[in-house]
């Protein structure tokens, strides 16, 4: 072998030789992971039932008659007169809409005549029976004949009186179903009328779900869906649950539930609202941000802070109420710091940068 190559193979051993050496004498990389920081605190949680409905008058319960109504023909005929319009708010006993009266008019005019026929003829029969004149049985056939008429002219004015539709309810005219001139069927609606001071909430909870309700329990509702489990997206309006039907829906598994709802709320039947109801509420329990808290196949944990490093704990998960997350473990106190974004993926102990 040439003496070139033993040189080169001498030199490209000393090399690999010292290169361990230079790099064990390098200093130590720290790595450190960025993260943001939160405290533990002690708070009041609750548990709430996700549900959603539909604005809706009141039913009667309670004694309280129905804060709803369908105007109805009671009898067939002609619209010829509307006393109301759509929107406008009506008080209870007046009058809504007339059919045509030319047929009862007719009539009452006619049984009228009869009855100030009837009587006459009785106050003559009565003249008579003062003196002796007259016999008891035309005397009693003349006061029958004038009962009769007035019988006939009291049910003619109620026939009559019928085609004067008036309002069940004091609230506000919702819809107008015919017009002027168009023929009403018998029990027709011509008209929805609603007291909108009156409205409540429809749920469907799911069966499970409804174990948890009792009549009483506050509420938290607003329009649309909610996001996560605390709604802000929209401000939130205050109500409590005031029915639960004893009765499960076999199609879809869930049971009715009413909500109250305030008086000028704003809120107008037909509306979609989401809505949760508090069924528990637990007092005094630490809680941390929700992101702070990794949950895994093996278990829960969250990253304690302690300086410029993170350490793993396990933890047992509770309730989450809105940006909260109840824990309970060994060795965790209120006012202690941990990692909230940047929680998930850190190792079992490791330094931190703290941005926030």
């Amino acid at each position: 072998m040439k003496p070139a190559s033993w040189l080169t193979m001498i030199t490209a051993f000393i090399v690999m030789q010292s290169t361990p050496l230079q790099a064990a004498d390098e200093p130590e990389v720290v790595t450190e992971v960025a993260v943001e920081t939160g405290k533990i605190t002690r708070a009041t949680l609750h548990r709430y039932v996700m549900a959603y409905g539909l604005v809706e008058p009141e039913p009667a319960i309670n004694g309280k008659p129905a804060a709803s109504s369908k105007i109805a023909a009671p009898i067939a005929g002609i619209l010829t007169q509307a006393f109301c319009e759509e929107g406008q708010a009506v008080k209870k006993g007046s009058t809504l809409f007339e059919l045509d009266t030319r047929a009862a008019d007719a009539l009452v005019a006619k049984v009228d005549v009869a009855v100030e026929f009837a009587q006459k003829n009785f106050a003559r029969k009565q003249q008579l029976n003062a003196t002796d004149n007259v016999s008891r049985k035309l005397y009693d056939e003349a006061e029958l004949l004038l009962q009769a008429a007035r019988k006939d002219l009291a049910n003619a004015q109620t026939q009559r009186e019928l085609l004067r539709i008036k309002a069940p309810l004091s609230g506000t005219v919702a819809a107008i179903h015919f017009k002027v001139g168009e023929t009403v069927g018998l029990n027709m609606a011509l008209a929805d009328l609603i007291d909108l001071d009156r409205l409540d909430i429809a749920l469907k909870i799911p069966s499970q779900e409804a174990i948890s309700l009792r009549l009483g329990q506050p509420v938290e509702f607003k329009l649309g869906t909610t996001t996560g489990s605390r709604p802000d997206a929209q401000p939130t309006q205050p109500g409590k649950v005031i029915f639960i039907s004893p009765q499960i829906d076999p199609l879809t598994d869930t049971v009715l539930v009413r909500v109250s709802l305030n008086s000028g709320s704003g809120m107008r039947p037909g509306q979609f609202v989401s809505a949760r109801i508090a069924v528990e509420e637990r007092s005094g329990r630490l809680a941390v941000p929700v992101e702070s808290v990794v949950s895994r196949e093996t278990g829960s944990t969250i990253a304690l802070v302690k300086g410029n490093t993170a350490k793993q704990i396990a933890v047992t998960p509770g309730l989450r109420d809105g940006k909260l997350a109840e824990i309970a473990g060994d060795g965790i106190e209120e006012g202690m710091t941990v990692v909230t974004q940047g929680a998930y993926g850190l190792p079992a102990e490791t330094h931190i940068r703290v941005i926030k």
